[in-house]
């Protein structure tokens, strides 16, 4: 959702960070700018005219001045300050009642209410490992019972039965009933909304209010609708006394404004952002990684806890001991596609890494086959585990033999071996880094080109990348450049990228969730 803002933003900051000496006017020259995106990107005027204020106040000020790296120091006062306009500190949804702890879920006819409360639900049971009761108290909208029944079945999550005729108010009440006599830790009531702000809206979600006296009280709100959703926070939290925000889609190509503008108009936390279809796209709203999202800084730590979630800390350490001895067969190979897949791909991955931007930019515009990983793992599954645990005997009548039992050809069963010489060569060299004492990664990092900026690569390296080749003409130092080959499972060889620590292959994870 952020990308857009994240260039322009990218783009002027990275103009002052070059220069070695700024001047006010070159600082006010960068607000307008900054300013400017702020406003394209739908925040709210009088948010970014705060924004804008608060920056330059402390970007003319001494310390800037007296910075070995003025630039640097600006981006700081920019990251800081868009922190605090997201709210600082991150806030999670409050359980610390006597329960059944109620919790009203409001919102517009179209926001995701009755999705998000599904979602909350099927968090608080898996991860919270809270028994958890989900009530529909929608009497207006067809189907909208049934609905959520359907979403409790697939959630394994419980519904109340639905009882016809009855009021909003009587079915808030039968659920806390139901709450208090089956034993239950929380139950979430969805509401009723309605395609536009009005007057029985506010009159029955204040009288449900009223009835069940809720612990939290969410207003579910689409990032998608721009202003239109500040808006409606703000006339809900009026009538009802709003604790927190659900904002939903955030996945999606919107502008962004309004997850900028909503802490910063409403006085309330974003405490849950919906970032997917499926159930367990629900991710905490935490304004520091947010704001390095937008600054183009990166999200390790949502991809360390991706890879916590999705790896098995016993095979990590299985994975780890065999890099330190230098071995990497094609059933690592295989083990690696799969965790990359499990992160979401070679996309989802970039997009969390921090400084790879402008790399980021270009693997996208190259169209990467991301379904290559299936490929490449029925080209695996095709050998037999003799052939897995020792490719050299993979001779041309056996490579014919599992390109037909893959559906692949013979060329890109070549193409997966040579990617595994590549990987378990540089898994050797690993290995001997861990026995020198200067740990696996020693001088990775640098080859890779973090830490001073991702390396550009040539028109025609990408070009070689989409057609599976060796890229040719990428500039020294670079991974496939001189002085070495690709990394383990790079773009167009067959994976994501190399391993780091909580990607797998290191222990330290904890259990599988």
């Amino acid at each position: 959702m952020f990308d857009a803002l994240t260039d322009r933003l990218s783009g002027i900051l990275d103009r002052l960070t070059r220069r070695g000496a700024l001047t006010e006017a070159d600082v006010a020259e960068a607000m307008r700018e900054v300013r400017r995106a702020l406003l394209e990107a739908d925040v709210a005027l009088d948010v970014a005219r705060t924004f804008i204020d608060r920056v330059k106040e402390r970007a003319v000020g001494v310390d800037v001045v007296k910075s070995v790296t003025p630039g640097q120091m600006v981006v700081k006062i920019v990251h800081d300050e868009l922190v605090a306009m997201l709210g600082a500190d991150a806030q999670t949804i409050s359980l610390a009642a006597a329960a059944p702890v109620p919790i009203l879920m409001v919102g517009l006819q179209g926001s995701g209410k009755t999705t998000s409360t599904a979602k909350i639900a099927y968090r608080f049971t898996n991860r919270d490992r809270r028994k958890v009761l989900m009530a529909s108290l929608d009497t207006r909208r067809p189907a909208a019972m049934e609905q959520l029944a359907t979403l409790g079945t697939q959630t394994g999550v419980a519904t109340l039965p639905i009882v016809p005729g009855q009021s909003a108010v009587q079915i808030a009440r039968r659920a806390m009933e139901a709450g208090r006599l089956g034993g239950y830790d929380v139950v979430l009531l969805d509401t009723a909304g309605r395609t536009t702000l009005d007057e029985a809206l506010m009159a029955e979600v204040a009288e449900v209010k009223r009835a069940v006296d809720p612990h939290e009280v969410l207003l579910v709100a689409d990032a998608l609708t721009g202003q239109d959703a500040v808006v409606t926070a703000r006339a809900f939290d009026e009538a009802l006394g709003v604790t927190g925000i659900v904002l939903t889609r955030l996945d999606g190509d919107g502008r962004g404004g309004a997850a900028l503008s909503m802490r910063a108009v409403t006085g309330k936390p974003i405490k849950l952002v919906g970032v997917g279809e499926k159930f367990d796209a629900l991710d905490e709203f935490d304004p520091q990684r947010i704001a390095n999202r937008i600054l183009g800084m990166g999200d390790v730590v949502a991809l360390v806890e991706k890879a916590a979630a999705s790896i098995d800390a016993e095979q990590a350490q299985k994975a780890a001991e065999r890099m330190r001895k230098g071995q990497f067969d094609l059933n690592d190979l295989k083990e690696q596609l799969g965790q990359m897949q499990k992160l979401g791909g070679m996309s989802g991955v970039m997009s969390l890494m921090p400084g790879v931007a402008n790399l980021k930019k270009q693997l996208a515009g190259a169209n990467l086959d991301e379904s290559m990983f299936k490929r490449q793992a029925a080209i695996i599954d095709s050998m037999t585990k003799a052939e897995r645990r020792n490719p050299d005997l993979l001779k041309a009548s056996r490579k014919k033999r599992i390109a037909a039992g893959s559906g692949t050809k013979v060329e890109d069963v070549n193409k997966l071996l040579k990617m595994h010489r590549q990987m378990a060569d540089m898994m050797k060299m690993m290995g001997k880094g861990a026995k020198s004492g200067r740990g696996p990664l020693a001088g990775l990092g640098a080859a890779l080109g973090f830490g001073g900026g991702a390396p550009q690569i040539p028109p025609e390296a990408l070009e070689d990348l989409k057609k599976g080749k060796m890229p040719q003409g990428l500039p020294p130092g670079f991974p496939g450049g001189p002085g070495g080959g690709l990394p383990p499972g790079f773009p167009g060889m067959g994976g994501g990228l190399p391993k780091l620590p909580g990607l797998g292959g290191f222990p330290g994870l904890g259990k599988k969730k």
